[in-house]
């Protein structure tokens, strides 16, 4: 399998998204900026109620500040046997990514 993306929308962050209707946010994800990746249901990350995945992923991938997910858009790459390789802060531009997916590609 190739690289797939998954975009988890939560309302954590200024409240940026106050939809609960995933298809109505990935529809608005696609009109304001052009993506047509899966994108899930909305989660929390933080807290006592964040999603499992992203209690393990800031575990596994503490950022610079701690393990707490700042910002909207922070980023997580993971290996093909689903252990998590890196994390990127919400400034990091999809195109910086390249390298970083085509290493975990090639990695068996």
């Amino acid at each position: 399998m190739g690289l797939v993306i998954i975009g988890v929308p939560c309302n954590q962050f200024g409240q940026q998204e106050r939809n609960d209707d995933a298809k109505v946010i990935s529809e608005g994800c696609l009109i304001n900026y052009g993506i047509d990746f899966l994108i899930t249901e909305k989660v929390d990350v933080n807290g006592l109620d964040s999603h499992p995945i992203f209690d393990y992923l800031r575990n596994a991938l503490p950022g610079l500040f701690g393990k707490k997910i700042k910002w909207n858009f922070t980023k997580f790459l993971m290996g093909r046997d689903g252990e998590p390789l890196y994390r990127f802060a919400p400034i990091t531009k999809p195109h910086k990514l390249e390298k970083y997916i085509k290493q975990a590609l090639v990695s068996r």
